[in-house]
């Protein structure tokens, strides 16, 4: 059984009620509970979460919910954490049904840049490949090399975040900023991992520690988790590129 699993949580501190944000006339979740259902591969979907509101719309979507406990719907609480105990319902349950979870595709309700193809895309990958620990959704952000990442002193002034020789001879480097090739960051949409990896959470590497260690690329551009209202115009603009019409137009995904 393979099985999708979303995060939304109700108290975002710096986008208030960005789950539930209308994008092109829809509820952000709406897209990868959309994706998830719409995937070939999964068979069952869930939502962890404490927000009634995606309670209700999960429900619509046809998605199982579970009640995020208390202690993991904090601001402190990881996202991690809470995919554990997410895949840990979802596991025991299947248990009880005499079935074994083959693999989890996590999903946060922020993240509308995941598409049905995408998901099964990666879970084509796994299956390929036994030894992977993960297939997950990255893009290429150049622009955001840890290249040319600052931090500011005491002092108030800036300096590189990462020391320059860390990329090799700093004579050798300059500003072009597909100087250092193409810097892929994992963009929050898809991650579809073997349960051992939220078994032994700790054994991943940072900093999505249920990425684990052997982790395939499923690459796409413009994903990204949204924290901030400015970065909807982004999402719309991928989702219109995706052949996503919007709600108010009639028109379906």
């Amino acid at each position: 059984m393979i099985a999708a699993l979303l995060l939304g949580r109700k108290g975002s501190v710096g986008f208030p009620g960005k789950n539930t944000y209308p994008v092109l006339g829809r509820p952000m979740a709406s897209y990868p509970m959309m994706a998830a259902r719409e995937a070939a591969s999964v068979d069952r979907v869930y939502i962890s979460t404490d927000d009634e509101a995606l309670m209700a719309l999960g429900r619509e979507h046809g998605v199982e919910v579970i009640v995020r406990p208390p202690h993991l719907a904090t601001k402190a609480a990881l996202g991690e954490h809470a995919y554990v105990h997410g895949y840990e319902v979802i596991r025991d349950a299947a248990r009880a049904r005499g079935e074994d979870v083959e693999l989890m595709v996590l999903l946060f309700c922020n993240a509308p840049t995941v598409s049905a193809t995408m998901i099964d895309d990666g879970i084509t990958v796994l299956r390929d490949h036994p030894d992977y620990d993960s297939a997950v959704s990255v893009s290429a952000y150049n622009m955001w090399s840890p290249l040319r990442a600052r931090r500011e002193t005491a002092e108030g002034l800036l300096q590189p975040f990462v020391p320059f020789e860390t990329f090799g001879d700093p004579k050798t480097l300059n500003c072009d900023r597909d100087s250092q090739g193409d810097v892929w960051f994992a963009d929050m949409s898809m991650s579809i991992v073997r349960p051992r990896n939220l078994e032994d959470l700790e054994s991943g590497l940072l900093p999505q520690k249920w990425m684990g260690q052997r982790i395939a690329p499923i690459k796409q551009w413009g994903g990204c988790d949204v924290d901030f209202e400015w970065q909807i115009p982004q999402v719309e603009f991928w989702l219109k590129a995706h052949g996503v019409t919007p709600a108010s137009t009639g028109g379906a995904r």
